[in-house]
């Protein structure tokens, strides 16, 4: 995949997340994926995603940044969501929260294999002091 393509690619799989697509994320997600260095496969990272979408009703991924340099993504994806009880083992418990995402993927044969994610925790933290 070139740059172009990278990006389109990506930007497919984030509108695959937000419509909540479960079916179609294998277009997107390879079967033996790791997330932060840990296999989960496919069926993991689904359960772990419909897990997200469960604990925060109105959740949208929003592409702040997006660098694509083949085979690596790098994004900063926003969030603004209103999480019905815990989230990250905080107790937001239904108040709206803003935080960032900053992650990197690599893709190989078309498919997302690495996931490497690291959440804004603090942010969240200062929004319920």
């Amino acid at each position: 995949m070139n740059t172009q393509a990278l990006s389109d690619f990506y930007r497919g799989y984030i509108d695959c997340l937000n419509r909540q697509d479960w079916n179609a994320l294998g277009q997107f997600v390879a079967e033996d994926v790791q997330y932060n260095g840990q296999r989960v496969g496919l069926s993991g990272y689904r359960d772990m995603l419909v897990g997200d979408f469960r604990a925060i009703p109105d959740l949208r991924f929003v592409i702040d940044r997006l660098v694509a340099e083949p085979p690596q993504v790098a994004a900063r994806l926003c969030f603004d969501c209103t999480p019905v009880g815990e989230l990250f083992g905080l107790p937001v418990n239904g108040k709206r929260v803003r935080f960032a995402e900053n992650v990197f993927y690599e893709v190989q044969q078309g498919r997302i294999r690495d996931v490497w994610s690291v959440i804004d925790k603090a942010a969240i933290e200062a929004q319920l002091a």
